[in-house]
C-alpha cells in the first residue's frame, strides 16, 4: 500500500459527504457483490480441434520436473493446510482425490514457464462448472481454469484455458473427457515497486 491511497479514501469520502449535504438525496446502496456478477457468456470461444495427446512428450534439459512420467509419488507438492498430498500418484499421473483439498508446491516461483497435462474424468457428471472443475493457481491469487467443457457450456470467462472470470479463452480447445489437454502457461511475475 502506497502512501496515497488513504488520502484518496478519505477525498472520496469527503465529496460524497458534500454532495450528500448540498444536494439533500439518499441514493441507494450499492448491491452486495455475488459470483455470478463477474460472469460473461458472450462471446464464446470458437472450438478447435487440437492435437491428440495419447503419448507422453519427455520435459526439456533445464526443465525443473514438479511431477516426473513414471512417479509413484509427489515430492515436489505439499497441501495448502500443510499436510501431506492426499491425492493420488501413480505412474506419473496424480490424481485429485474428491474433498482432499488444494494442493501447492513446496517451492515459490517467481517467473516461469509451466507445461501442464491434464485429462477430465471419463465419467461425465454435472454440467457447466459442476463437471470436472480444478485450477492452477499463480502465486495463489490468479487461477488458469482447468475443466471439462468439451461439449460442455459455460460462462466464457469460466471456461478451460480462461483467467478465470478475467479473462476468455482465446479458443474452446479441449479434449473429450479421459484424453490429454496441454497448456503451456508462460507467467511473469507482477513487480511493484
Amino acid at each position: 500500500m502506497n502512501g496515497k491511497n488513504p488520502l484518496c479514501i478519505a477525498l472520496c469520502v469527503a465529496v460524497s459527504t458534500t454532495s450528500f449535504a448540498q444536494t439533500g438525496k439518499k441514493y441507494p446502496d450499492p448491491a452486495p457483490m455475488t459470483h455470478d456478477m463477474s460472469e460473461f457468456w458472450e462471446p464464446q470461444p470458437r472450438i478447435v480441434t487440437p492435437a491428440d495427446m495419447d503419448r507422453a512428450v519427455p520435459p526439456p534439459s533445464d526443465a525443473f520436473v514438479l511431477l516426473g512420467l513414471d512417479a509413484d509419488d509427489a515430492p515436489e507438492w505439499i497441501g495448502c493446510d500443510g499436510k501431506p498430498v492426499a491425492w493420488s500418484v501413480e505412474d506419473g499421473v496424480m490424481t485429485v482425490t474428491p474433498n482432499s483439498g488444494s494442493i501447492q508446491t513446496r517451492r515459490d516461483f517467481g517467473d516461469y514457464q509451466l507445461h501442464l497435462e491434464w485429462s477430465a474424468p471419463t465419467e461425465i457428471v454435472g454440467e457447466s462448472q459442476g463437471r470436472g472443475n480444478s485450477g492452477v493457481f499463480m502465486q495463489g491469487r490468479y487461477e488458469v481454469q482447468i475443466l471439462d467443457n468439451y461439449g460442455n457450456e459455460t460462462y466464457a470467462n469460466g471456461q478451460a484455458g480462461s483467467i478465470y472470470k478475467q479473462s476468455a479463452p482465446l479458443v474452446n480447445a479441449c479434449q473429450k473427457p479421459g484424453k490429454w489437454n496441454t497448456y503451456d502457461i508462460i507467467y511473469t511475475a507482477p513487480r511493484f515497486k
